[in-house]
């Protein structure tokens, strides 16, 4: 569900909802508790709700940072994996250079062949949660193939050959850990954390009552607005190849790479 929404509305559409849906059903809740309750606005309470808020929503603070801070962290980890992947793969192409035409042409159709299928092919498999080897597995095996059957001859041929082999060894590794961030997604645990506490953050602060009700509703509104823009950021974040501020594959199409989307 999480991932149709991203893929299908846009971040503001997203932000619509949850920051203004938060906000919304904050208000009126506290409208409603202060029509069946009227000795809430006399504020009898507001000492022990007053320290009751505050220590939870220091709890929930730090906990909501630190969820925000490790999905920002994994985005940006993300993000550089795939810059990696690209320019290792960037290097073989330039690598190629130096051995023969015919070489050069099979590594040529193996890393065109590769990232046509990333881009194409994996690339729509991780927006969906669905990554796969499978997609890329005989352009990677073809690429190995011909760096294990050609024999270099001299000195330059021999350096950039174990440059090639070198840099195809990073694709792969780095391959590996694109479809596992691919899959990742926050544990269940502090998901609840996350939303649970929302759902007790929030309604707490319909019991500390002002006499004015502008005064309480902006209050209200407000402590909603930060909870429904944090859980936002969380939703946002917790899918690094899904929605609008998904990691881009355009580190495939850009530099040495670019040869190989020329139609």
């Amino acid at each position: 569900m999480s991932l149709w929404l991203l893929n299908h509305l846009s971040t503001f559409t997203l932000a619509v909802v949850a920051v203004g849906g938060t906000v919304l059903l904050a208000v009126a809740g506290s409208m409603l508790l202060r029509r069946r309750y009227p000795s809430v606005a006399r504020g009898e309470h507001n000492d022990m709700v007053g320290v009751t808020l505050g220590m939870f929503g220091a709890i929930y603070g730090i906990i909501l940072a630190f969820v925000i801070v490790t999905l920002w962290t994994q985005m940006e980890d993300t993000q550089t994996i795939v810059a990696s992947e690209a320019t290792d793969a960037a290097l073989i192409a330039r690598d190629a250079a130096a051995f023969p035409a015919s070489v050069r042409a099979r590594i040529d159709s193996s890393l065109s062949g590769y990232v046509h299928a990333v881009v194409e092919d994996q690339w729509p498999r991780m927006r969906a949660g669905h990554p796969s080897y499978g997609a890329t597995e005989s352009h990677l095996r073809g690429a190995f193939h011909v760096l294990q059957t050609y024999d270099p001859k001299g000195g330059r041929e021999e350096v950039f050959y174990e440059e090639a082999v070198s840099h195809l060894n990073d694709v792969a590794s780095q391959r590996r850990a694109r479809l596992t961030m691919a899959g990742r997604q926050l544990p269940p645990l502090l998901q609840a954390l996350a939303f649970g506490g929302a759902v007790v953050l929030v309604p707490l602060t319909f019991l500390y009552g002002m006499r004015k009700l502008r005064v309480q509703l902006l209050f209200v509104a407000s402590v909603a607005g930060l909870v429904g823009f944090s859980l936002l950021l969380v939703f946002v974040l917790d899918r690094p190849f899904a929605g609008e501020l998904s990691v881009s594959p355009a580190p495939y199409r850009e530099g040495a790479l670019a040869q190989y989307w020329v139609r």
